[in-house]
């Protein structure tokens, strides 16, 4: 019986049956390819991904899942020949994560279409027909990081909505490869988060040359992004005088345009400092000049607002620096014959200008004193000079055989074997260079007399220090 329950699938009495064609295993619910005109019904409750792709599911009703999928988080339904999509259809679904609809004919992004999925991450619209998206299509989606767009028939995006960052926070994928997009405004792609900036593919439309979309692709290029890198052909553009579209990389140098690349600076500073950034151009008889902050904000005045200046020769000053003050400021400059973009990256640390040397002043020090005292340590060990034993002379008279019991037992060099010729060194305590035991020079007590030839002599003063005497073999330096 406990076998039987264990193989018991999960579709059956307790979470309801599998849709017939369909293939049930575990939490996945597979209707792929099954010839379905509209989505099977009753659904388990506890679907976690359905797959209902390569079918003839034409709408996608309010009613399609009658009941609350509270575990559905993968939702496929690409290939269906999809061309209505109710704007109350994911209402049931409030834990979608992956929404796939690509390779349909859907037309247009209605109002609020995706609002009712707030955990939603991915959405894959590509391989549709649409043309117009609504400015609201994409609200409530602040958890959405990738949003596939590619060959529709978008002639403008709303990139404005994603400028603040506030209604789709999370983005750092954005697709519109192979649409109608005839032009870009650059102004408002600068303007957009740089993980974002750098991962928004355009290559495949059909834009217009100018010189601001030839220094985005070539800024991408010289930071290596994937979006330029990976398609660096399909970026192209069409110029009045040619026949063909042409490279957009192309256009340095070339006529009608005669493009320059944009030069990029690097510049440091600190919390509250006053910097100037300079909008140093190669043009003469400059038109017009502006500078656009990291948040898109133009500053075309001279004396400006709040912290950012305008001064008479082109410059920007920044003043009291804060740390949202740091990113990519763009100034742009308009000459009589062309255009040039300037672009000045700022780096705001959060530390006083001298704090780094201080720490790494502290660090070498540090670093030397442990030098030092292991070269200190190595030189006491190894080059201290020994007194070895064998350095004595060989007339000198050997010890008393007679000595104590507690020198004889506790001592670990025999007494007997000082003074041998070609003996190794021995320990300093057992040198025998004083006159006392163990070379120790006897403080108190009478003083023992010279060692006498002939009969043994007994010692006649006792030797109360000898135990420690033994045990205690570190010279005093």
């Amino acid at each position: 019986l406990l076998l039987a329950l264990v193989l018991l699938p999960p579709w059956g009495s307790a979470g309801g049956s599998c849709p017939p064609r369909c293939v049930c295993a575990s939490n996945i619910l597979s209707c792929s390819q099954a010839v379905l005109s509209s989505v099977p019904a009753p659904l388990p409750r506890f679907t976690a991904v359905l797959d209902l792709s390569h079918n003839n599911v034409s709408r996608l009703r309010a009613d399609w899942a009658p009941g609350r999928l509270a575990h559905l988080h993968a939702l496929l339904l690409s290939h269906n020949g999809l061309s209505f999509v109710s704007t109350e259809a994911f209402a049931h679904v409030p834990h979608l994560r992956h929404l796939d609809l690509s390779s349909n004919r859907l037309r247009a992004l209605e109002e609020n279409l995706f609002s009712d999925l707030a955990e939603l991450e991915v959405l894959l619209l590509y391989n549709n027909e649409i043309s117009a998206v609504d400015r609201t299509a994409f609200d409530n989606l602040s958890r959405l990081r990738k949003l596939y767009l590619g060959q529709n028939r978008i002639a403008r995006f709303p990139l404005e909505l994603l400028r603040d960052g506030s209604r789709l926070p999370q983005l750092a994928l954005l697709d519109l490869s192979a649409n109608r997009l005839r032009s870009l405004p650059v102004g408002e792609l600068q303007a957009l988060p740089a993980w974002l900036r750098d991962r928004l593919y355009l290559h495949g439309n059909p834009l217009a040359c100018d010189c601001p979309l030839f220094q985005l692709v070539a800024r991408g290029r010289r930071r290596r992004l994937s979006a330029v890198m990976d398609f660096q052909e399909e970026l192209r553009c069409l110029l009045p005088t040619a026949p063909a579209p042409v490279g957009i990389l192309a256009l340095a140098g070339r006529q009608p345009l005669n493009c320059s690349e944009a030069r990029e600076a690097v510049l440091e500073a600190h919390l509250g400092d006053t910097v100037t950034l300079s909008c140093d151009t190669r043009l003469r008889g400059v038109r017009s000049r502006h500078w656009v902050t990291p948040g898109g904000e133009r500053v075309l005045e001279e004396g400006g607002n709040g912290s950012a200046a305008l001064l008479a020769n082109g410059s920007l000053q920044l003043r009291a620096l804060r740390p949202e003050d740091a990113g990519t400021y763009a100034c742009w400059v308009a000459g009589p014959l062309l255009n040039e973009t300037l672009y000045v990256e700022l780096l705001v640390h959060n530390f006083t200008l001298h704090g780094p040397h201080d720490t790494l002043n502290t660090a070498y020090t540090t670093l030397v004193g442990c030098i030092l005292s292991v070269v200190l340590v190595l030189i006491y060990l190894y080059l201290t000079p020994c007194r070895c034993c064998c350095c004595r002379g060989a007339d000198k008279p050997p010890a008393p055989r007679d000595d104590s019991i507690n020198s004889s037992v506790l001592s670990a060099t025999p007494n007997h074997a000082a003074g041998v010729p070609g003996e190794p060194c021995r320990s300093r305590s057992a040198s025998g260079t004083g006159p006392g035991q163990n070379g120790r020079f006897k403080v108190g007590g009478t003083p023992q007399p010279p060692p006498r030839h002939g009969p043994k002599v007994q010692r006649k003063v006792s030797d109360p220090d000898s135990v420690s005497s033994v045990f205690s073999d570190t010279p005093i330096v």
